[in-house]
């Protein structure tokens, strides 16, 4: 270790490096449109999208392609994605769970 670093400062340093943080998109359970009774109670999990335009968060199924591309930030729905500590920050205070896995 070179001057001024300590062990402490340098695992602070890996744990800092090595722990990853990743964001679930949300989902919703939809039933389609059938008839029969098997069909009316069979659910999907559908993905929802987030977006992030202006500085705001947004959510939807069925993301526009303009607004994919105005986006700051974009989330596809069912996917999960790796985020950084910032993008962490800013879902959370959004109030999106951001999970942390080392």
């Amino acid at each position: 270790m070179g001057p001024g670093v300590t062990l402490a400062s340098s695992v602070r340093l890996f744990e800092r490096e090595t722990m990853k943080y990743i964001f679930r998109t949300p989902t919703v359970r939809e039933g389609r449109v059938a008839t029969g009774r098997l069909f009316s109670r069979y659910k999907l999990v559908q993905g929802v999208s987030v977006l992030k335009i202006d500085g705001e968060y947004y959510e939807t199924q069925y993301p526009a392609e303009e607004d994919v591309l105005d986006a700051e930030k974009f989330y596809l729905g069912g996917i999960v994605h790796e985020v950084t500590a910032e993008e962490k920050a800013d879902l959370e205070s959004a109030g999106y769970t951001v999970e942390t896995v080392e």
